[in-house]
């Protein structure tokens, strides 16, 4: 059985002295759970490794899309395929950071890849300061749970001048470079989120600006302006998929603006190549029976309980589950039935004592960094909790 501890919850208005606004769900309920999942020092490590290995498995199978040019079979529009091969043979292209969504880990189930939320992954938020906060008000050692994440991403920052490994010698060889965050009005989510990946590139030594995506200038010959500031870097918390199937002139300006070097975007464009769960069933032709891999199909597997999912999607939206004959038993409306659909192997989640089932994230920034934990039903949606997770030898 899954291993809970009990604590104390933070209370509204300190979550939002941090800047966290967004802690109670639409039926008034507390977003954030008052209780933290129990693992062991194995359990963390068992996390790190498989998020390691996944990440180099997505850059192989990424690799193997480019060469064979198979990027409609997973669902990329055709109008973002240039500026992915741009960025893709660019290493100053650098992936900033993301999330493995995994089944298992815990109460002795396998590790099991579910999804990589690789361009714009929430929780970030709940994962770096909100969990660390748990343990802070209950008294417990903040350091333990597997949460540099932080950290990681102070260190990415600082990699996106060097290049490298070795950020030491970042100081010696920073240029002053301007980096500008964007998002869309009206989401205090994402624009908190987007204002905290400010803060931490704050300190990590860069000029930082924040400004809605409504008041950005782009131009292919001069890059993207805001207040007539010329910014070399531009961070967006605005998916690819969005921008190419519903702001199609931005597309063609932003990859002329990268092929012109006028400006670096994060997370980069290849990052789609990733988020498509498309790239599930080309790993499963590469690694076949992988065990951190379930078998994936753009096809329904055949006498398997299975679920179906969107190429693109956000918060179990457009997600089904069906039985062994295909018929839906479970499904989460939503606005993604136009995608590709992805056929997966159906995989049990940690359950509770009370049935609520959890699903492990885990964050990537040049390598895992971190773990928080959703709960919620077989289909988590946008009414799943985010809960904390602390460290012990059992």
């Amino acid at each position: 059985m899954l291993n809970l501890q009990k604590t104390t919850p933070l209370d509204t208005d300190y979550l939002e002295s941090l800047g966290f606004v967004w802690h109670t769900d639409s039926d008034e309920s507390s977003y954030i759970s008052d209780e933290l999942v129990v693992i062991s020092e194995d359990e963390a490590e068992a996390y790190y490794e498989a998020s390691n290995t996944l990440y180099d498995m997505y850059v192989e199978a990424a690799e193997y899309v480019v060469e064979n040019n198979l990027f409609h079979e997973i669902g990329i529009p055709f109008n973002l395929v240039d500026v992915i091969k741009e960025s893709w043979e660019n290493d100053v292209h650098w992936h900033l950071y993301g999330r493995f969504d995994l089944a298992g880990g815990v109460d002795g189930k396998p590790i099991k890849l579910l999804e990589f939320n690789a361009d714009t992954p929430t929780a970030l938020f709940e994962t770096a300061i909100i969990q660390w906060a748990m343990l802070k008000k209950n008294g417990l050692e903040e350091e333990s749970q597997f949460n540099a994440l932080y950290e990681s991403l102070v260190n990415n920052f600082k990699r996106l001048v060097t290049l490298e490994e070795d950020v030491s010698t970042f100081e010696e060889r920073y240029d002053g470079w301007n980096f500008l965050f964007t998002s869309v009005k009206g989401n205090s989510e994402e624009e908190n989120t987007v204002r905290l990946l400010k803060h931490i590139a704050t300190e990590a030594g860069f000029s930082t600006e924040f400004a809605y995506i409504d008041d950005i200038e782009f131009s292919v010959e001069d890059g993207i302006f805001y207040e007539d500031k010329n910014y070399e870097l531009w961070f967006k918390l605005i998916p690819w998929e969005d921008i190419a199937l519903e702001e199609s002139d931005l597309a063609m300006l932003l990859t002329n603006i990268i092929k012109n070097q006028k400006a670096i975007i994060f997370n980069p464009a290849y990052t789609l190549l990733f988020q498509s769960k498309g790239l599930l069933k080309i790993l499963w032709d590469l690694y076949p029976n992988h065990p951190l891999l379930l078998e994936s199909s753009f096809e329904p597997l055949e006498g398997k309980k299975q679920v179906k999912k969107p190429v693109f999607g956000r918060e179990g939206g457009s997600v089904s589950i069906l039985d062994e004959k295909a018929n839906d038993i479970a499904h989460v409306e939503g606005d993604y039935e136009s995608h590709k659909m992805i056929y997966q192997a159906y995989t049990e989640l940690v359950t509770d004592s009370e049935g609520q089932c959890y699903q492990a994230g885990v964050f990537y920034a040049y390598e895992a960094c971190g773990l928080g934990f959703r709960k919620g039903g077989k289909i988590l949606d946008n009414m799943s909790k985010f809960v904390g997770h602390i460290v012990r030898d059992k």
